[in-house]
Parts: structure tokens; sequence; C-alpha cells
């Protein structure tokens, strides 16, 4: 039996030859960097999409009235008024604001994600007779506008005492916010492994331990999710807390933005642009630092089987 010749070998199979069907490196190699040049195009213009309005908006609070009346908006600021930032802070009452929104979110915040963890695991975990009903009336809770709950809630607060206070804003917030944190905290307990919950239930744990122990470190990454989801509806929002803030004292930061506008309609840009730096730029850190927890959490603690 004759050996085959490299030769031969290289005409059978095609490579190398004049006559065979699959491109050579050199010409693969100007398609993928055409294609890697289109990706670096599209990501240099949402670069640019996304930090340019902040590099604006950074620029016009080191802007003074007569700055930014005058010249073009696109302009540099003539003189650069870091003092904007010390009035916006002092006269404006910045950091008032951000302590009451503070007070507001945070209690807000983590009673809603209690009490939606808890909603979920029993809507999904649990076995009862009208689970599937709960979970479309908490769905329902979802449709019904903001708008229409105002004046019933204003009501209810005048009479038992609470308005004056930022129990408005807390009890608000907490039922406008739940019916979705139950919905994603049931939706996200439907990827979590029933077997773990059966061999604990036959290991002799009852369902408070079950919940604490099991439960919770497994759904820890949706909590941190959908509590950075609400964090930030319920920091901008300006509809509840104007309602519900009846005094200065009590104002949050959405609110306060509005002191900057004189009783004659005129604005201090300058300060009302600093303020506004300080309210995105710092929502902006939290954003980021915790986005980074979320897809290093999202990433780990998986269940292998």
């Amino acid at each position: 039996m004759a050996l085959e010749t490299p030769h031969k070998i290289q005409a059978a199979t095609g490579n190398g030859g004049p006559t065979g069907s699959s491109p050579t490196p050199s010409r693969r190699r100007p398609r993928r960097q055409r294609g890697r040049l289109w990706v670096k195009v599209v990501v240099a213009l949402l670069l640019i999409v996304e930090i340019y309005p902040l590099v604006w908006m950074f620029l016009t609070s080191l802007k003074s009235n007569s700055d930014y009346l005058n010249n073009s908006t696109w302009s540099l600021p003539t003189h650069w008024e870091w003092g904007n930032y010390s009035e916006a802070w002092t006269t404006g009452h910045i950091g008032l604001y951000i302590q009451n929104s503070l007070l507001a979110v945070l209690p807000a915040l983590a009673l809603m994600l209690l009490l939606g963890t808890a909603a979920g695991f029993a809507l999904q975990i649990m076995v009862w007779k009208g689970r599937s009903l709960t979970l479309l009336i908490f769905l329902t809770g979802m449709m019904v506008p903001a708008q229409m709950i105002l004046l019933p809630l204003f009501t209810i607060y005048f009479r038992t005492g609470l308005s004056g206070t930022l129990w408005p804003l807390i009890l608000t917030y907490n039922g406008t916010g739940l019916p979705l944190t139950v919905f994603m905290m049931a939706t996200y307990y439907k990827t979590v492994p029933q077997e773990l919950f059966e061999a604990a239930t036959i290991d002799g744990a009852g369902i408070l331990r079950a919940f604490w122990t099991i439960s919770i470190p497994m759904v820890r990454n949706a909590i941190l999710t959908v509590g950075l989801v609400q964090f930030f509806f319920i920091w901008n929002d300006l509809l509840i807390a104007l309602t519900f803030t009846n005094s200065q004292d009590l104002r949050t930061i959405q609110v306060g933005l509005l002191n900057f506008t004189g009783d004659f309609g005129a604005t201090q840009y300058g300060p009302l642009f600093a303020a506004i730096c300080l309210n995105v730029f710092g929502t902006l850190l939290i954003y980021l630092f915790l986005n980074q927890k979320v897809m290093k959490g999202l990433t780990s603690g998986a269940v292998k089987g």
C-alpha cells in the first residue's frame, strides 16, 4: 500500500490550494477588523451621548447668572464660580433635603424588601389555597395610578395626625412599591430548587427557619437588584413628596430643588445646577458601586447539582 504524499493530502483536503473553499486567515482578518471598528464607533457614540450631558451640567454649575443668560449655552464658564456649590449647600439647604430623603427612602425601602421577600416566599414556596388569587391581587396593585390615591391618603394622614412628619412618605412609598417587589421576588423564587426546602422540612426546619436561613441567602442577589431599582424610583419621586411635605423642614431633595426659583420666577441657575450635580453624581456613584455588587453576586453562589 503506497503512502500518500503531503501534496496529495493537501490537494484532497483543499487547504492551501487554489481551489480551497475555506477562506484564508489573511481574508478573515479584515472582516474581523471592520466588525470591531463598527463596534468601537457605536460604543464611542453611546459614551458621548451619556457623558456629554453630565459634562455640560457640571460646566453650567460653575457659571454665574449673567454668564448663563448672556453667553451661549454651550460655552465654557467665563469665571469658574466654585462658590455655587457652597451656596447650594448652605443657602439652598441641600444637606437638609438629602437628609430628609434618606430618612424617608431607607426605612421605606427596608420595609418594602422585607415584606416583598416574605410575600414572594409565601406565594411560591408555601403551598396553600388561594395563593394564585393573592398573587393576582398584588399584580392589580401595579395598575393603580398613584394620582388616584393621593387625595384619600392625604385625608387619612391628616385625620390620624401623621401630617407634618415623614411617615406619610414612608408608608406611601412602601405601598406603591410593594406590588412590583412582590411580583419580582415571586418570579425569582421560581428558580430556587424546591428540593432544598423539602430536605429542610424533613430535617425538622420550620417555616421561619427555612425563610431566614435557606431562602434569604439564596435570593440575596434578587433582593439587592430589586432594592437598587426601587431606590431610584423612590429617590427620584416628586409627586408624592410634594403632596405630603407641608413644611420646608420636611422637603426631600427633588422638592427642595424648587426652592431655587424665586417668588417672581427668578432662578439662580448656578446654585441650581450645582444642587442637581450633587444629586445626580451622588446617586450615580451609588449605582456604579451597587451595580458591580449585583453583577458579582449573580455570577457567584449558584446551586450546583
